[in-house]
């Protein structure tokens, strides 16, 4: 360690402050006791010393600073103010380190004692010294000795100014202890190295004025000048002569043995100077919780970018694991390239229509390619979702002719607009793989023309992609190896490292390729990317050059000079075909021909396996396909057969087969023939053709048919899951594309106050009625339960509550059939009168009292999808946790007669529980079928528009706002937080630009598709034109901002104004004037609306003829309701809502098993399993009409009917079924109709060759007959039984059994030991033909005849059994295997090598018998014979 100097210790006057001790206090008791007494820092009342309240303080700091982020303008003041307490807080807190850390530092008595006996100085004990720390930069410990830090003081002002303070590059560390060590002061007045650590406190505990400070530095200089005189200095003139330095050197070390530990300790002291790292919810939270709430760093990114949210993402927004699109998006540049492209695969039917020479708009193709280019422009440049397009730009894809403006042509769909939609993000994707593999071929730093100007132009799949990919590999391997390997001279070798030896990855190919073979292959004269420039071309336009000589005698000149690798010429031929079938089999042009062949002329083939034969029968839904035979890929691609197919495949049943009709497999070959031969006649030139065939051969059999048929299977299945997926949007959109329940006494667009009511599974002894009133916001407003409806007390209280509540429409659903007869006791009670004239109704009961009273309102059945999920989901527990279930199913119906788009919104993930079609829709996958629902959900929403104030009051009308164009889950829920914040309401829709709710780009998108709610009805009231919170009553409308103008030209032009009359008004004052003119219609019908179109059109080429006519139905009827009505359930859907019966499941012709309920004397009262009721007339019970139908049939008998009619009258309350017990009619089977009708392309050859196997065997199982021997060990056993019968047994026991022989033979089976049994074949030559007896002779061979069964057991079972029980007790015997025997007896040789050994054991592979085994010595092999 450094020793002190003399100027170190030194004192000073006792009116000076003394720079190691710091101001002493006698306030509050301080500094009165000796352990505050000299030397220490004491501190105010806001700082202590204790660590641990420290803590707290720096909690309280960091809470303080994060609470800060945020101010008010009003609060600016008491911001400045605190932040100067904080500051004089945090400047307290780094005293208190440093003096805990002189403290530490301070030098013990011990230290204090021993430098006094050496250096002959004394130490006051009141003089606090610290530990001096050893300079980076000293040389020698002298000139260590003689350095120390400067102290530095300055005031707040002073931070500002930087003359006199060193310069510190991280204002966090001024207060280290290393601060200023690399650096020096301009003057050189000072060495930074080590220091004594003076205290900072102001004299006399005041505050400082400037005056006084600058005084005090002034005084410190001084010192710091008298210092730097005493650091240059010798060790001797400060009182330490140099032995007593070498003394202290050996006791203290020179100061670098601990600087590991000083720089920890400067670490700690940094961390402990930064504040307390702020909690983070993905410290607390799970990370699947934190993906559930959409606060992942990809959500918040989402979040924050300006472009639509479902944009973002690679999946459905609906999926709970959808993800983040790491997209490059597309320019100006590749939209000509993308629209060629979408455009050639957007359908069938506008290739047929547009593009075919006798298509209906084939002059408009042009046209089409200009609408496809513009909606990819919106859609992947300037980043417009669907709806957008489709509402406000839907001119310009339809075909606008200035010259005939009423010849409008809709160019494309809604639905067409998203097929572009999915083809630009394929497109987007394949530019993406183009762009990678132009790199790689770039990184291989090689000139390839055939890639260049063929390959790469080409590249139009992300197939041929893979293709030129691996084309590339095979070709450069070399060169990418010697590219990897190539370094300089003077690179450091690396470290060899043992690693596992991994299999060879060379293929055949490259090995011979690498080989003197390759020159042969080189002789067919044409090089293989020249084959395939001849067989694209219309001409051939490269040519062989012929060999003269013949192949074998060609072949010979490149075999191995050593004998011992010479190969025939006929294996150098085969190895050289090899080289070039690959190479042409891997070329991408050639197998994207193939593909475009399989694509077009594909044939599919059904064969079913051993197991499927027997498994699928008529009856199976997989019979349909059993035997198909070669049926078009065409077909394919528009039904869901070919996902059954992969279905019954993955079960094993069927294998499937994908081929090319022999016809367009052979005109593909004879090109590529033609293509690769040569034209000579030579016989040289004929025998080289023949082994071009043989290449052309492999390429087609090894790679071009193998790909073909891989990719042909993908290809049909994406088409056909495409297919299925979009069907089941269709049938979405059907059901939520559809207003609000309208009573007849309502008005369009009102919604209706429903009563839900349900029976739950309909028992009368459990179930009690549950009824539900939601008013016309959704909101519940009475919830209640009754027992039934035929009391008196019961039926009053029914009729109170319809009194009280007045609904608008009644909704009846349960799970039962008897739900039928509630919904008939409703209408008998609201209306005094029955639609069925039962003399019971649900309980047993008379039907209820009239009370006289009469409501008009009407009795319905919905569909209960929905309900029957809400009714166990979170979110209704979340809503209505006190309600039971069967009350949470009368929410769900009565919200789903408000509004089936709401309901089925608010599914979220779960929506793909409902089935909309019935037996394919679980062979989609689920992201496919999130996709589609989530489009058409999108779609119907952006219809009708969304109340955003609504949206932000009300929780379940939100689920709709993650549809509108432009937002989603992540941007619907942030906005509504963000207007939450203003008030929860919006006056006009400029607020989501001037408020910052929403960015430019997702406000241009969904701005027209978000409604704030006006009254139109009162009177318009002037604005002034600058007031920014005026409503505005296009805001209410469909119109989109950018199209406000016209708007007001509209209704100004309508209402025949000039601009004088509105100067001073709002702009949209007109517009609100025109709404409410009693003849607005009329006026605004008058406008000549295509020259408008025409003008604008000319003026600046804006295409708005369509957007003119949204503009005047806005004005008329702002969003009016465009939707189709509602969906009253089919018959057919409540039958099958209530009994979950089916057309399938119930039809006419099939049995079905009855319970009889009554018997009355002309029918029979009975009900199916599912609960429908049905009817047996008495002509129908037997085959001969039974005079009392008593005798026939008896109440609660089960018996079979087969359905004769189906009556389904829901209106009536009536599902009934009409059967027949006819045994003639039961006997006769449903087996036609349950037959399941097979394909047209069908093998019949095939399917009847298979019947006639299948019969024969079934005959013979027939004609097999079952013996009866009357002997207890006769059983009717098969070999696998009887070894499991006997597996129980002793050694010994025996089964006689049948013989599959036939009936003169008999088997019997014999346990020799565990595991292994004798089967002997008994002969009967004079068998009993009837089976029952045994003949009087039974042959075993030609030795062994026995004449009854007991003598056959006795003599010969038993007696082998017995020689068996004697050798394996033999000394020599030894159990287990041969191999086992072997082992033993070289093991015993090989400890005695004198002798010779022997020994035997069963023979395992022949039951009964012995394999006697003998070593003759250690060196000889091991003998065996079988006795």
């Amino acid at each position: 360690m450094s020793s002190p100097t003399s100027a170190d210790v030194q004192t000073h006057p006792a009116e000076q402050d003394d720079p190691m001790q710091g101001t002493r206090h006698e306030e509050d008791g301080e500094g009165e006791d000796e352990g505050e007494g000299e030397g220490d820092v004491l501190m105010g009342p806001n700082v202590t010393d204790d660590s641990s309240e420290e803590g707290e303080d720096d909690e309280d700091e960091a809470r303080r600073i994060r609470e800060g982020f945020i101010v008010d303008e009003d609060e600016d003041e008491e911001e400045e103010d605190d932040e100067e307490e904080r500051r004089k807080r945090r400047k307290r807190r780094k005293k208190g380190h440093r003096r805990r850390q002189e403290e530490e530092e301070g030098l013990e008595d011990e230290d204090l004692e021993l430098l006094e006996e050496n250096t002959g100085a004394s130490f006051k004990k009141n003089r606090r010294l610290t530990r001096l720390r050893r300079g980076r930069d000293s040389d020698s410990p002298g000139t260590s000795s003689s350095k120390h830090r400067a102290v530095i003081e300055s005031s707040d002002d002073d931070l500002d100014n930087d003359d006199g303070l060193p310069q510190v590059q991280d204002i966090q560390r001024i207060w280290d202890d290393d601060r200023g060590r690399d650096d020096e002061d301009d003057d050189g007045d000072m060495d930074m190295d080590d220091f004594i650590e003076y205290d900072e406190e102001d004299e006399g505990g005041v505050v400082m004025d400037e005056e006084a400070r600058e005084e005090r530095r002034r005084e410190k200089k001084q010192e710091q000048e008298r210092r730097k005189k005493a650091r240059g200095a010798r060790p001797e003139l400060a009182g330490i002569d140099a032995n007593a330095w070498d003394e202290i050197h050996d006791v203290f070390g020179d100061g670098h043995e601990y600087d590991w530990a000083l720089e920890a300790d400067d670490e700690i002291q940094y961390d402990e100077d930064n504040l307390k790292p702020e909690m983070r919810y993905q410290d607390v939270f799970e990370p699947s919780e934190i993906r559930k709430r959409l606060l992942t760093e990809d959500d918040d990114l989402i979040r924050a970018q300006d472009i639509p949210e479902r944009m973002q993402l690679a999946t459905s927004s609906l999926s709970s694991s959808s993800t983040l699109s790491l997209h490059t998006q597309l320019t100006d540049a590749d939209l000509g390239g993308a629209a060629m492209w979408v455009t050639q695969r957007l359908s069938n039917r506008k290739t047929r229509e547009f593009f075919s020479p006798d298509g209906i708009h084939q002059h408009l193709k042009g046209a089409l390619v200009m609408a496809v280019t513009f909606a990819l422009r919106y859609l992947f440049v300037e980043e417009f979702e669907v709806p957008y397009i489709w509402t406000h730009k839907r001119d310009y894809i339809c075909y606008f002719d200035v010259n005939d403006i009423r010849a409008r042509t809709e160019l494309l769909t809604l639905a067409e607009l998203w097929r572009i939609y999915a083809l630009g993000q394929k497109y987007r994707s394949l530019h993406e793989r183009r762009r990678a593999l132009t790199a790689s071929y770039e990184r291989l730093k090689q000139k390839d023309d055939y890639f260049e100007d063929e390959i790469q132009p080409q590249v139009d799949s992300v197939e041929v992609v893979a293709d030129a990919t691996e084309w590339l590999a095979m070709k450069y391997k070399d060169q990418k190896q010697a590219e990897s390997d190539f370094h300089f001279h003077d690179d450091e070798e690396p470290e060899a490292t043992k690693r596992r030896k991994m299999p060879s990855r060379i293929s055949a190919y490259e090995v011979t390729k690498k080989s003197i073979v390759s020159k042969l292959a080189q002789g067919f004269g044409i090089e293989p990317y020249q084959v395939v420039l001849n067989f694209m071309g219309s001409n051939k336009i490269h040519f062989v050059e012929d060999q003269e000589l013949n192949p074998i005698v060609f072949a010979e000149q490149f075999g191995d000079s050593d004998p011992a690798k010479l190969r025939s010429p006929e294996e150098l031929l085969r190895r050289a075909r090899m080289i070039l079938s690959t190479e042409l089999g891997k070329d991408p042009l050639l197998r994207n021909q193939m593909r475009k062949l399989f694509q077009e002329e594909a044939r599919i083939s059904v064969e079913p396996t051993e197991r499927g034969m027997t498994k699928i029968d008529e009856h199976s839904h997989y019979f349909n396909f059993k035997y198909l035979y070669q049926k078009s890929i065409q077909d394919m691609l528009d039904s869901t057969q070919f996902l059954k197919i992969l279905l019954a495949e993955a079960e094993h049943l069927v294998t499937v087969s994908i081929s090319l009709p022999p016809d367009a497999k052979a005109s593909f070959e004879r090109r590529l023939n033609d293509a690769f031969a040569s034209d000579s006649f030579s016989d040289a030139a004929r025998a080289w053709n023949e082994e071009r065939s043989r290449v052309i051969q492999d390429v087609l059999d090894q790679h071009l048919m193998p790909a073909g048929v891989k990719w042909t299977r993908e290809y049909i299945r994406e088409e056909v899951e495409d297919y299925l997926a979009g069907r089941c949007g269709l049938e979405l959109r059907k059901r939520i594309d559809v207003a609000p329940y309208l009573a007849p006494d309502m008005v369009l667009g009102e919604t209706a106050s429903v009563l839900a009511i349900s029976w739950g599974k309909g028992d009368p002894h459990k179930d009690a009625i549950t009824l539900v009133c939601i008013d016309e916001a959704g909101r519940l407003r009475e919830h209640t339960k009754i027992d039934n409806l035929y009391d008196a007390e019961m039926v009053e209280e029914f009729i109170d509550l319809l009194k009280r509540r007045n609904p608008n429409v009644i909704v009846i659903g349960g799970f039962s059939v008897a739900t039928l007869k509630l919904a008939n006791l409703v209408k008998k009670t609201i209306g005094g009168s029955s639609t069925q004239n039962d003399e019971e109704n649900g309980w047993g009961n008379p039907p209820p009292p009239s009370n006289g009273q009469t409501f008009n309102i009407p009795v319905i059945y919905v569909h209960d999808h929905v309900a029957r999920i809400y009714q166990h989901s979170k979110r209704a527990a979340a809503e209505f946790s006190a309600l039971s279930p069967t009350a949470k199913y009368c929410v769900g119906l009565a919200r789903y007669t408000q509004s089936p788009l709401n309901e089925y919104a608010a599914l979220g993930v779960d929506i793909t529980a409902i089935a909309f079609e019935e037996d394919y829709q679980h062979l989609v996958p689920t992201e496919k079928l999130l996709l589609a629902f989530e489009r058409t959900l999108v779609d119907v929403t952006n219809k009708i528009g969304v109340d955003i104030n609504r949206a932000v009051a009300d929780t379940y009308y939100q689920h709709l706002l993650p549809f509108v164009c432009g937002l989603g889950p992540r941007k619907a829920q942030v906005l509504v937080k963000k207007i939450g914040s203003l008030g929860g309401n919006l006056v006009n829709r400029d607020q989501f630009i001037k408020g910052g709710l929403l960015t430019t780009k997702i406000f241009l998108n969904a701005a027209g598709f978000l409604r704030i709610s006006q009254d139109h009805e009162s009177k318009p009231t002037k604005n002034r034109l600058d007031d920014d919170m005026a409503p505005d009553p296009l805001d209410d409308t469909r119109i989109h901002p950018e199209d406000y103008e016209l708007a007001r030209k509209m209704a100004t032009d309508a209402l025949e104004l000039d601009e004088e009359d509105i100067h001073d008004e709002h702009p949209s004052h007109v517009v609100s004037v025109i709404m409410q003119d009693d003849e607005n219609e009329k006026k605004l019908s008058e406008l000549n609306l295509d020259e408008f179109a025409i003008s604008l059109y000319e003026a600046n080429h804006d295409q708005k003829r369509h957007t003119l006519n949204l503009i005047r139905d806005e004005l008329l009827k702002p969003f009016a309701e465009t939707r189709d009505p509602f969906l009253i359930p089919s018959a057919w859907d409540v039958v099958t809502m209530l009994s979950g019966e089916t057309p399938h499941t119930l039809r006419i012709g099939l049995i079905v098993s009855v319970l009889v309920q009554r018997i009355k004397n002309q029918f029979i009262s009975v009900r199916l399993d599912s609960g429908i009721e049905g009817v047996i007339n008495s002509e129908y019970v037997a085959d001969q009409v039974p005079n009392k139908i008593h005798d026939v049939v008896s109440k609660g008998q089960a018996i079979p009917g087969v359905v004769i009619d189906l009556k389904f009258q829901p209106e009536q309350d009536s599902f009934l079924v009409e059967l027949s017990s006819r045994p003639a009619d039961v006997s006769a089977g449903d087996g036609a109709f349950r037959r399941v009708r097979h394909d047209d392309c069908w093998d019949h050859a095939r399917f009847e060759k298979d019947q006639e196997i299948l019969a024969r065997k079934k005959r013979a199982e027939v004609d097999r007959t079952r013996r009866v021997i009357k002997h207890p060990n006769f059983h009717n056993f098969n070999t696998g039984q009887a070894e499991a019968y006997l597996e129980k047994q002793q050694r010994g026991d025996v089964v006689i059994r049948p013989s599959s022989k036939g009936v003169d033979h008999l088997a019997v089976t014999w346990k020799v030991d565990e595991k292994l049994y004798q089967h002997i074949d008994v002969t009967e030559p004079n068998a009993d033909p009837t089976g029952q007896m045994v003949g009087g002779q039974l042959i075993v061979d030609s030795t062994h005849n026995y004449a009854d069964l007991d003598e056959l057991i006795v003599n010969h079972v038993q007696a082998m059994a017995r020689r068996v029980e004697e050798l394996m007790a033999h000394e020599k015997y030894k159990h287990g295997s041969e191999d086992e025997l072997h082992l033993f007896l070289k093991n015993f040789l090989a400890a005695n090598p004198a002798k010779s050994m022997y020994g035997f054991t069963l023979n395992r592979k022949r039951p009964g018998h012995f394999s006697l085994c003998f070593l003759a010595n250690k060196n000889s092999a091991v003998q065996t014979w079988v006795c």
